[in-house]
């Protein structure tokens, strides 16, 4: 098992933190986390897990796209794909560890456990950061909810969003 390079002693080695999720649409309330994320590391990986199950508002190329654009172009964040198991893509990358956005107690449950999964698949930990009050509901289900029934999401959608890739 591969011991976590967040606590390696070693000064010269860079904190690469995993952010993995789906981001259809990546919302502010994921922008506040990568952002917060990259006070604590060195280096956010914004992972876009691949489910060729899952038919999404937007395609892995659109999201990849949307992402870029929202936040890719900062120093210090990285965007990728994937497909499997977030501890193997998480590895792969280089990462110390994973970090994640609560919201709610159902999203801390089930961030637990993921924890405690990814933990024993590849040993690496998941730094928690509670979402910032005021983006507590937003989320992409409730953006793809409110975008289906012809609402302006602009509002839920970092300033820098490419509005014009919403079906």
């Amino acid at each position: 098992m591969k011991t976590s390079q967040c606590t390696d002693n070693n000064a010269d080695r860079r904190r690469v933190a995993f952010f993995a999720g789906s981001f259809d649409p990546f919302t502010r309330g994921h922008e506040d986390i990568v952002q917060r994320a990259l006070q604590l590391f060195d280096e956010v990986v914004i992972a876009i897990g691949v489910n060729p199950a899952k038919q999404g508002l937007l395609t892995v190329e659109q999201r990849r796209q949307w992402v870029d654009a929202c936040i890719g172009w900062r120093p210090g964040v990285r965007v990728v794909t994937f497909t499997g198991l977030a501890a193997e893509a998480a590895l792969e990358h280089g990462a110390c560890c994973f970090v994640k956005g609560v919201r709610t107690m159902q999203d801390y449950e089930y961030e637990m456990q993921m924890a405690q999964a990814n933990h024993d698949l590849c040993g690496l930990d998941t730094v928690l950061l509670y979402t910032a009050p005021q983006l507590a509901h937003v989320s992409s289900s409730l953006v793809r909810q409110l975008h289906a029934l012809g609402r302006d999401v602009s509002d839920y959608l970092p300033g820098t969003a490419p509005l014009h890739m919403l079906p």
